[in-house]
């Protein structure tokens, strides 16, 4: 073998291995915030017992922390293209660590939020920057099946949370479910830095962080969120009217920067890219609240302890987890807008099921629909993320991924009001007792009829996206001659 031939294959060979070492941290990383999600949401009713506060305010334990993640995901995104992503996803890491720590020394329900709306910085730095760091160092011929294991990732996280939640809920507090976190967090943090030890990622060295552009947005999104929460107040709805028009000048604003913190320009013209995106933000307001919703309905209409809660909501992300990597797979042979979009079908399916809940269904019933909904999304996401990614030149890999964050977040946020504003209208500000159970149970179905809909309207948006294989310049399917940059 000559010298040089010797010299590029341990070149590749380390490529390779960093690949593997990135995909693996930010997988862990993944993994981490999706079980303190789920687990969270099994753990409110005993939280709210401990702190005697209403279902609204316990409703904020959630929405505090994606609240926080979309107003800083943006920025944060744009931030990691500029001065590094592993810098970045270091810092959130750490960041993590501490807030889960200070989350579970909480003395109060005001505390926890606050301390939760800070934990969701940390989450944004992640979320900011795990999907870019993937899609840096693959290319585009493994990129599906990288993304694939990055996304059951997180839908094991959601699998093992509930589970993980209610047993330590029950058995110890649940403030060791916080501790744990903190925990979790210190081995990521010593993995990224041994084995990332050197290896840094940028798309935009050099240029400055569009400032106002990313207050207009955080004011843009508080604005929108803080009216859902107070809904159907005539205050939830000039909230909610500033939010539009707040939307409406971040538009106009970053359609005029030279270096804008989202670039509009890509919603404008890529078909794909733009429906992608709205497929994604749809699915998940229509889909991320249903853990909140249905551990509500298990413990309080069932009378269901939160272990046996945990155990029945493990049926809906044990099905993510094990499907996300097929479908990964399938999306880079078939077209995603295909797989994607029979996924959205048979989540619509499970959402339905869910509308028929009583008092009386059976918990053989309740897990039928969280199977068919999670297959169905386990479907969906694997090949949407590919779809997004593979959309854009390699040049905006970071925007993208920022991009298809915030639609995640944003989705997320919104099923949380709309779930909020349900419990508002049905039940009210008290706390959830036998004789409010007829009201919650009017609003959980009003709420799944909604989601139902709503998830109808993402096929077709997900159908409209166009073709994807065969369609990109030549240049998205050229690898990178290094990994670093």
């Amino acid at each position: 073998m000559k010298r040089g031939d010797a010299v590029a294959g341990a070149h590749e060979k380390a490529d390779r291995v960093d690949r593997r070492v990135a995909l693996s941290v930010t997988a862990l990383a993944a993994f981490l915030t999706a079980v303190m999600g789920s687990s969270v949401n099994v753990a409110i009713p005993t939280i709210g017992k401990e702190f005697s506060v209403d279902a609204i305010t316990l409703s904020w334990i959630a929405t505090a922390y994606l609240l926080v993640v979309a107003i800083c995901l943006v920025p944060v995104g744009r931030i990691a293209d500029i001065h590094g992503r592993k810098r970045v996803f270091l810092s959130g890491v750490v960041g993590w660590t501490v807030t889960s720590l200070l989350c579970g020394v909480a003395t109060s329900a005001p505390l926890l939020i606050a301390f939760r709306a800070l934990q969701g910085v940390a989450g944004a730095m992640l979320a900011g920057t795990s999907t870019a760091i993937v899609t840096s160092v693959y290319p585009p011929r493994e990129r599906g099946h990288a993304l694939g294991i990055n996304v059951a990732a997180v839908y094991t996280g959601l699998a093992v949370g509930p589970f993980i939640g209610g047993i330590m809920t029950q058995q110890l507090s649940w403030r060791s479910m916080f501790l744990l976190n903190a925990l979790l967090g210190i081995v990521i943090a010593l993995l990224t830095i041994i084995r990332l030890k050197g290896s840094e990622w940028t798309g935009a060295r050099g240029e400055r962080l569009d400032v106002a552009g990313s207050l207009i947005f955080a004011a843009t999104v508080l604005a929108i969120m803080s009216g859902l929460s107070v809904l159907p107040s005539v205050l939830g709805g000039w909230l909610i009217l500033m939010g539009v028009l707040g939307l409406a000048a971040f538009v106009a604003w970053e359609a005029r920067v030279p270096q804008p913190v989202l670039n509009i320009g890509l919603f404008r013209h890529n078909v794909v890219f733009a429906m992608s995106n709205l497929a994604a933000l749809i699915n998940y307001v229509a889909t991320f609240a249903i853990t909140f919703l249905l551990s509500l309905y298990l413990q309080y209409v069932k009378g269901l302890d939160p272990q046996t809660a945990g155990m029945v909501l493990l049926a809906q992300p044990v099905m993510m987890a094990v499907f996300s990597p097929l479908a990964g797979r399938l999306s880079d042979r078939i077209e995603p807008r295909i797989v994607a979009s029979t996924g959205m079908a048979i989540t619509t399916v499970g959402l339905v099921m869910l509308v028929f809940l009583n008092d009386g269904s059976s918990l053989a019933y309740i897990v039928a629909a969280l199977v068919v909904a999670g297959f169905g999304f386990a479907l969906f996401s694997s090949p949407n993320t590919n779809a997004v990614m593979s959309s854009v030149e390699r040049s905006s890999l970071g925007v993208a991924s920022a991009t298809l964050g915030v639609m995640r977040a944003a989705g997320q946020m919104l099923s949380m009001g709309i779930a909020t504003l349900i419990i508002a209208i049905f039940v009210g500000g008290v706390q959830i007792t036998p004789q409010q159970h007829a009201s919650f149970s009017s609003g959980f179905r009003l709420a799944f009829v909604i989601f139902s809909a709503l998830c109808v309207a993402g096929i077709f948006s997900s159908l409209a996206r166009g073709r994807v294989h065969g369609e990109l310049p030549e240049s998205r399917h050229t690898e990178a001659t290094s990994l670093r940059r």
